[in-house]
């Protein structure tokens, strides 16, 4: 059946607990109840200030409960989510609200000084609502508070669409950001389809309802990594659509204290993080205080975006032994192309995927790569895959192509497909190295550098070389109490990979290896690795 998120959210409010907790953050609960009310309420104001089915609304905030409260409310009025990157400068924040055609923003109260300096020119915004804590916001502005509380909460007599859209605005590793956009029916197909792997899912509406009668709520889940990204979002998504409870922290920054102190509170049973970024913090935060935490709740930490590292796996499993530790391969343009789980009853490798059935790997001349082969392929993921870029008709041409009669969603990551069917994951082409005339994929070395004791991060870069083309350069952060030896760094590396992929410099970095999402900062550390070797 043709699936709508905002349909399923008034399909489901009767048959939840109007006491179960929908959202939660330190001492505030927000109930399925009250959502219910509160997020209607949002949707009537949205409409009654102008804004029509497919038109866009910014969110531009932290993890908060009205993070995803406004997302339902966006559901249920037919209006298109687009998410701002809270670290960008005000000249990028513009750029994202003037090319997703932005009609409402939505902004915290931190961020009310970049609006007020951008307003004059966001001529196709025609409501600014500020989420407060205080009665303290801009004169420009409407209290996100006040339109959630005004109303009467009723249900609104609205006919959605399946073709409604979802935007995700990603960054990737080169250009300007660029809007993804998802239907509502193929991303609740993606939810279905990574359910059926454990067992029957609800195919119709009737039968979720069903399904929440005899089994309650989806467990509480924790979105370690932004909203504002792919993998916290979606994520996310999955267990609001099962009535389930999104647990939100305080800290602007990753607290791996506060974090296990609310999967104690409040009995979180699923975590989404971006790889070891945010994994070896937590992972510290634990030896450090070893069963200071109750974690019996837990049944999955998952991660996408970037590679997790099995011995980080191994560590949080010694800590957490009946848990799964889930990762997952996809992106903006494509998810489920491939996962990975690993317990404490056996490991996996690091970047090592059982394929999705929706995936395929080509050669550069779309041929299929034959498993065991060893050859490089680029992954490719059939349908349901976006619709395209927003007002880019050019990139979604490169990134969404037809092979074979079939379009596929192809973001530009590399893999080997071994003889079992599993792949390996090589990296994203964009940032492949081609040092004479060898192809090197960064992660892959970031990997083998990282199994060092004395990294605790790396990231791998191609500089330009006179003889190499690009000579291989690692930028490593080093573990507290360790020492740097970039000779004892380059041999580690040789004995795990071959020669022509091993550094020719490795240097330690001084400024932030990653975004807040935990997806690599190439072009930062390309920028002071030029500087730091006298290249710039």
């Amino acid at each position: 059946m043709p699936w709508n998120f905002g349909d399923i959210l008034d399909a489901i409010a009767p048959v939840l607990p109007q006491d179960a907790p929908a959202f939660a953050h330190l001492d505030r609960t927000i109930t399925w109840g009250e959502s219910t009310r509160r997020t209607n309420n949002l949707a009537r104001a949205l409409i009654e200030r102008g804004a029509k089915p497919g038109d866009k609304v910014a969110f531009y905030m932290r993890n908060r409960p009205e993070y995803m409260e406004l997302l339902n409310a966006c559901f249920k009025a037919r209006l298109t989510q687009v998410n701002v990157n809270y670290r960008y400068k005000a000249e990028e924040v513009f750029y994202i609200f003037d090319n997703s055609d932005a009609q409402t923003v939505v902004y915290g109260s931190e961020f009310r000084d970049i609006i007020e300096e951008l307003r004059p020119r966001l001529k196709k915004v025609g409501t600014f609502i500020e989420v407060s804590d205080s009665n303290d916001i801009a004169p420009f502005a409407e209290r996100y508070e006040t339109l959630a509380e005004t109303g009467s909460g009723e249900r609104l007599d609205i006919k959605r669409s399946p073709d409604d859209l979802l935007f995700i605005y990603t960054g990737g590793t080169t250009g300007m950001p660029k809007g993804v956009m998802w239907r509502h029916d193929d991303l609740r197909e993606i939810q279905l389809a990574a359910g059926r792997k454990l067992g029957p899912v609800p195919e119709t509406m009737d039968a979720l309802i069903e399904a929440i009668k005899a089994t309650g709520p989806a467990g509480p889940h924790l979105p370690a990594c932004p909203l504002m990204h792919g993998t916290g979002l979606l994520s996310s998504l999955s267990v609001v659509m099962s009535g389930g409870c999104i647990v939100t922290l305080e800290s602007p920054s990753l607290d791996p204290e506060e974090l296990w102190a609310a999967v104690e509170r409040r009995k979180v049973q699923t975590i989404a993080i971006v790889g070891d970024a945010f994994a070896k913090p937590m992972l510290r935060a634990l030896e450090e205080a070893p069963g200071k935490y109750n974690l019996s709740s837990i049944v999955t930490i998952i991660s996408s975006g970037v590679m997790w590292s099995t011995e980080v796996k191994r560590g949080l499993l010694k800590h957490i032994p009946q848990g799964i530790m889930t990762d997952s391969f996809g992106a903006s343009e494509g998810v489920g192309f491939g996962a990975s789980m690993m317990t404490a009853a056996g490991e996996i490798q690091t970047a090592k995927f059982q394929i999705g059935d929706r995936c395929k790997v080509f050669d550069e001349n779309d041929q299929p790569v034959e498993p065991g082969s060893g050859k490089p392929g680029i992954i490719a993921m059939a349908a349901p895959i976006p619709v395209g870029y927003y007002k880019d008709e050019e990139k979604t041409a490169k990134t969404f192509r037809t092979i074979n009669g079939e379009r596929y969603s192809i973001p530009g990551d590399w893999c080997t497909v071994e003889t079992d069917g599993t792949l390996t994951l090589l990296g994203r082409g964009s940032v492949c190295i081609n040092t004479a005339g060898e192809k090197v994929y960064p992660e892959e070395v970031e990997e083998a550098l990282k199994t060092h004791p004395s990294v605790d991060d790396a990231l791998v870069i191609g500089l330009p070389d006179e003889k190499w083309g690009q000579a291989v350069t690692g930028v490593v952060k080093i573990a507290s109490g360790q020492s740097f030896d970039e000779a004892e760094l380059r041999a580690h590396v040789r004995e795990q990979l071959a020669g022509y992929k091993t550094p020719k410099r490795i240097i330690i970095g001084a400024v932030p290896f990653r975004a807040p999402n935990g997806k690599a900062d190439y072009k930062g550390v390309t920028e002071f690795a030029k500087q730091e070797l006298g290249m710039a």
